[in-house]
């Protein structure tokens, strides 16, 4: 047996675990993830991706070969193991094989331009990447900035040649000896920058089974075959697709396509009955002109997170599943949800729904406190205290390499998200607005600082401000205000195109604004709501 993983919390800006809860009736850790169903039915269909068919006999097989093949490259316990894949079987192999050595898998997300995606690999220090021979192209110019990366391993799913395919073709299906520990360090979760960087949310194998053991009790999912639609490079959707899905012993259908016919194909070929995704996606598969009713046949309870919820997007959604939307509120650093409720046409704005049962949710005050019903707040989270889940929800372990940003985000043994909020007397609570002036766009999380900090690396800009413009599609848009050097000329379009060499397509602003000076409070901090008036028309 590999010895069990001596893990230095403190010199990676970690919290250890105070306590060490075991999940009830469910897998204690994810190399048991696939056990139940190999029990009673393991010719069941397992995986389903554009490039394979697995059962989970076939799939148990395939991801201890992918555990040799990452060994082989020396990978162990506490190496990070960077993956940036698109949504296929080869990335759920990817991350069960990291899982099975206790690596510490770490998704770097595909739009991401590449000084974005150096980024998060040298600040994870990772020792191997799997990616697509594009993306190890982009990178090649910069492997002198990460010295750490030992191995770049060519995934190209349908090739049977690529590096990866003759490794997995030629490596054991054995079973390695590994010691697991369930809330030891397991996956690094890159948020976008609040401070112009993004910040990774470590978590442990624990935290991520945890929401899936939850649904299973309480039959949130239908039986039926769970898709992921969203990138599976994000962890909240490794959570929600790959390991919801086996816990419940159902098919997990990895889709490669979110455009409405696309996906309409995957739910009627596969039958699927449920994905996670962001209104944006449902709402063009309800209504677009080529997608049939009989082609979502199958879906009768899509979830929604992620994004604001229009009421017209509501009542698209009563017409067609017979029942209100169910939506929640969740974070990376949860990961995924801690409330859920039924989105029926709210008494107010902002309703996300109640506690999901292992967590609680307590609105605070600047100093911790917590706030009676109806008081504005930061929205904090931590475990249940009552019910079969009290004290098994375990808070993430920090930031990767960020000690002052780890204590800051769970000082009282919570979780503070930043985000203001409200709960009332029956335990709903509504989001009232972002502390940290986090853009949603389509479901995916913008920061300004991030945005902020490439528009002001272009010589011709002496400040900016970021900010998001209510959107009735994409729930907001990303817009900037730019004030140049002075005697400087550069258009909008040549900003637009600096942004979109270095950043993400999502992030780039979508409009941009040229002033002679930014409006500023005493303190000298941008006033960003007056700028909101540059963008009414």
């Amino acid at each position: 047996m590999l010895g069990p993983m001596n893990f230095d919390y403190a010199a990676h800006g970690l919290r250890a675990p105070e306590q060490r809860p075991e999940i009830p009736g469910g897998p204690q850790d994810i190399s048991q993830v696939l056990e139940r169903t190999l029990a009673r039915a393991p010719e069941s269909l397992g995986l389903v991706g554009r490039h394979g068919r697995f059962s989970y006999a076939e799939l148990d097989a395939a991801a201890n070969r992918a555990a040799h093949v990452l060994a082989d490259l020396g990978v162990g316990a506490g190496d990070r193991v960077a993956v940036c894949l698109p949504n296929d079987v080869d990335i759920v192999l990817a991350f069960l094989g990291s899982m099975r050595l206790s690596a510490l898998w770490v998704g770097v997300n595909r739009p991401l331009a590449a000084p974005e995606k150096a980024y998060v690999l040298r600040d994870s220090g990772a020792s191997v990447l799997l990616a697509g021979p594009e993306t190890l192209a982009e990178l090649e110019p910069l492997r002198a900035e990460l010295p750490l990366l030992r191995d770049c391993v060519e995934v190209d799913p349908g090739r049977a040649d690529s590096a990866w395919a003759q490794a997995l073709a030629a490596a054991s299906p054995a079973p390695l000896d590994v010691a697991m520990d369930a809330w030891a360090p397991a996956a690094i979760a890159y948020t976008s920058g609040t401070t112009g960087h993004p910040k990774g949310a470590v978590h442990s194998q624990h935290n991520m089974l945890l929401p899936g053991a939850v649904s299973v009790a309480h039959g949130t999912y239908p039986q039926a075959p769970q898709g992921v639609v969203l990138p599976v490079t994000i962890l909240n959707l490794v959570v929600l697709g790959p390991l919801t899905a086996f816990q419940h012993g159902m098919p997990c259908v990895v889709m490669d396509r979110i455009d409405p016919v696309g996906l309409a194909t995957w739910v009627r070929e596969e039958r699927v009955g449920s994905f996670a995704g962001v209104p944006t996606i449902l709402h063009d598969l309800l209504s677009h002109p080529d997608v049939k009713t009989s082609d979502l046949a199958t879906l009768t309870r899509p979830l929604i997170g992620g994004s604001t919820v229009p009421e017209e997007f509501r009542r698209l959604y009563r017409e067609r599943f017979g029942h209100e939307v169910s939506i929640g509120y969740g974070m990376t650093e949860a990961p995924t949800s801690v409330t859920h409720g039924e989105g029926g046409p709210a008494s107010e704005p902002g309703l996300c729904g109640r506690a999901l049962p292992q967590c609680r949710i307590e609105i605070c005050d600047e100093a911790g406190r917590s706030l009676p019903f109806d008081e504005e707040g930061e929205i904090c989270v931590g475990p249940a205290q009552e019910g079969d889940w009290a004290g098994i929800y375990t808070p993430m372990l920090g930031y990767w390499g960020k000690p002052e940003a780890s204590a800051e985000a769970l000082r009282g043994g919570l979780y503070h998200s930043g985000d203001l909020g409200v709960m009332r007397a029956d335990g709903n609570v509504f989001i009232r607005g972002r502390r940290n002036e986090l853009i949603l766009r389509g479901g995916a999380n913008v920061y300004p600082a991030e945005v902020e900090r490439v528009l002001e690396e272009h010589a011709q800009v002496a400040e900016s401000a970021v900010l998001g413009i209510p959107d009735a599609r994409l729930g907001e848009r990303v817009v900037a205000v730019v004030r140049l050097e002075a005697s400087a000329e550069v258009s909008e379009e040549a900003l637009g195109a600096w942004c979109r060499e270095r950043l993400a397509r999502y992030k780039v602003p979508g409009r941009i604004a040229f002033v002679e000076s930014l409006p500023r409070n005493a303190m000298q901090k941008i006033v960003k709501p007056r700028l909101r008036e540059l963008f009414d028309a």
